[in-house]
C-alpha cells in the first residue's frame, strides 16, 4: 500500500482516537453488529445526486441533506465543462477536466474508430482508459472499493475480461452493480449497507452510491413542481435510510455527497434551429440540445463556417481551437471541429418542431449559477458548520485519496486547499 501523506496520518489517528472513546458503550446485542463495529477507519462514501442543484436544500424537503451540510463541511462546486453526467461523473472520480480524461461528452466518436459511436451504455475500455478512476488506484493499492452504480463502473482494467481489474487471491476484490433504471434507490442503498455489514477483511473502505432521480425529474418537469418536490422527498429519504443504517451497524463514515451539474428551465419556445442557420449538406451534426458540435461535410468547410461562425442570436460557436480558455475544452481529438453554446435554457435543435413543451436541460456554461452542483462533506473529518467557498469539481478525487490513504501528487495536494479551514486535522 503507497503510503499516507501527513494530512491523511492524522485523520487516521483521529478516528482511531474517535473508535476508542466510544468502545465501551454497546451499540448492538448482536454479534454481526459488534464485528461490523470493530473496523477501525471510517469508510468513505461518495455518494452522487445526479442533476442536484444546491438551492434544492432552500425547499425545505431534504431535511436530512440540510442537517448533513450542517454538521459538517458545503458549499457549491463548480461543474467542468461541458455540464454533461458522464463527463463530470468521470471528473469526479479522476480529478481531470474531460478535455484530458477523454470522456468528452455523454455521445461522442473518435477518429481512430470510425463507425463507432461512444454512448452511455459504452463499457468498451479503449474509450476510457486516457485515465485511471480512483477505485482501481485503491484496489492496485490493497484498498477494497465498491461501486453501486457509477459512470465507468463496469469498465474492464488490468487486461482481464473481469470487471474490475486486479485479480486477488483468484476472486475479483470489488463489488459492483451493472447499471439498471429497475434497480431501485431502496435497493441500491440496502446492497451498500449489505457490503458494509461483512467481515473486516472483505469490507470495502471505499463506496459509491449514485442516484437518477433528481436529473430525471428535472429534465422531465422542470426545476420547479410536484415532480422535482417528489424526487425531492425521495432522495432525502433514502439518505436518512443510509445514515440509519450506519448508525445502526456502529461504523463510521465519512459521506462526501457530490451531483453532476444542476438544471435550468428550458422550453419549446426556446429554440434555435440549425437548418435556418446552415445549408442542409454542409455539415453533419454529432451533438445537439444544451450545445451543439458539428462537422462539415466534404468541400463545405468555407460554406459551413461562414454561416456557423457568424453572430447569432441566443447562439455563439466556435472552431475547437478556439473555444474560451475558460472552459478547459478543445484539445481532444473526439472534441468535433465545431462547437456551438447557446444562452443557459436555450437548446439546439435539428429543425423547429411544432410541440409545446417545458422541461429542464443541463450542458451550459459551468460558470453560470444554474449550473451549480452540490458539495456535502460529513463525517469524522470534517468540522461541523464548515462553509466552502465555491470550487471546481476537479477537487473531489484528491479529496477521496486524502480520506482513503491515497497520496496525492502536487496538483492534487494543491486542489485541497479548497478544503482549508473545514477539515478536522487542519
Amino acid at each position: 500500500m503507497k503510503m499516507m501523506n501527513p494530512i491523511a496520518m492524522v485523520l487516521v489517528a483521529i478516528a482511531l482516537a474517535a473508535c476508542a472513546t466510544t468502545s465501551g458503550e454497546p451499540v448492538s446485542e448482536s454479534a454481526t453488529h459488534q464485528t461490523v463495529a470493530e473496523q477501525a477507519e471510517p469508510v468513505t462514501i461518495l455518494i452522487s445526486i445526479d442533476g442536484f442543484h444546491p438551492d434544492y436544500l432552500a425547499t425545505g424537503l431534504t431535511p436530512t441533506l440540510s442537517r448533513l451540510a450542517s454538521e459538517g463541511a458545503s458549499g457549491p462546486m463548480r461543474a467542468s465543462f461541458p455540464t454533461k453526467t458522464f463527463p463530470n461523473h468521470w471528473t469526479l472520480v479522476t480529478g481531470l477536466v474531460p478535455d484530458q480524461h477523454g470522456i468528452v461528452a455523454n455521445r461522442m466518436q473518435d477518429a481512430e474508430r470510425p463507425g463507432e459511436v461512444f454512448t452511455m451504455s459504452t463499457v468498451d475500455p479503449w474509450w476510457w482508459s486516457d485515465a485511471k478512476p480512483i477505485w482501481i488506484e485503491a484496489e492496485e493499492a490493497g484498498i477494497r472499493s465498491a461501486s453501486m452504480f457509477w459512470p465507468g463502473s463496469a469498465v474492464a482494467w488490468g487486461g482481464t475480461t473481469q470487471r474490475y481489474g486486479p485479480i486477488m487471491d483468484g476472486e475479483m476484490a470489488q463489488d459492483w452493480v451493472p447499471f439498471s433504471m429497475q434497480f431501485g434507490n431502496t435497493q441500491r442503498v440496502n446492497t451498500v449497507l449489505d457490503w458494509l455489514r461483512r467481515p473486516k477483511d472483505i469490507r470495502p473502505a471505499f463506496v459509491t452510491l449514485y442516484f437518477d432521480t433528481v436529473d430525471s425529474a428535472g429534465h422531465g418537469g422542470g426545476i420547479e413542481g410536484e415532480q422535482i418536490d417528489a424526487a425531492l422527498r425521495d432522495i432525502d429519504a433514502h439518505i436518512a435510510m443510509l445514515t440509519t443504517g450506519l448508525d445502526e451497524l456502529g461504523i463510521s463514515a465519512n459521506l462526501v455527497i457530490t451531483s453532476d451539474h444542476g438544471m435550468a428551465p428550458t422550453s419549446s419556445e426556446r429554440v434555435i434551429a440549425i437548418d435556418e442557420v446552415l445549408e442542409d449538406g454542409t455539415y453533419r451534426m454529432v451533438e445537439s440540445g444544451a450545445y451543439a458540435t458539428f462537422e462539415a461535410t466534404e468541400g463545405q468547410t468555407e460554406a459551413l463556417e461562414t454561416a456557423l461562425l457568424a453572430e447569432h442570436p441566443h447562439m455563439e460557436c466556435w472552431r475547437k481551437a478556439e473555444i474560451p480558455a475558460r472552459f478547459e475544452y478543445g484539445s481532444h481529438p473526439r472534441i468535433p471541429p465545431y462547437f456551438c453554446l447557446p444562452e443557459t435554457g436555450w437548446s439546439v435543435a435539428k429543425t423547429r418542431s411544432d410541440a409545446v413543451w417545458t422541461g429542464g436541460g443541463h450542458g451550459y456554461d459551468p460558470f453560470d449559477p444554474a449550473m451549480k452542483s452540490l458539495f456535502i462533506a460529513h463525517g469524522p473529518a470534517f468540522q461541523a458548520d464548515g462553509h466552502v467557498e465555491e470550487f471546481q469539481n476537479t477537487a473531489i478525487t484528491p479529496l477521496l485519496r486524502l480520506l482513503i490513504g491515497l497520496s496525492n501528487p502536487p496538483e492534487g495536494e494543491a486542489a485541497l486547499s479548497a478544503f482549508t479551514g473545514v477539515m478536522v486535522a487542519e
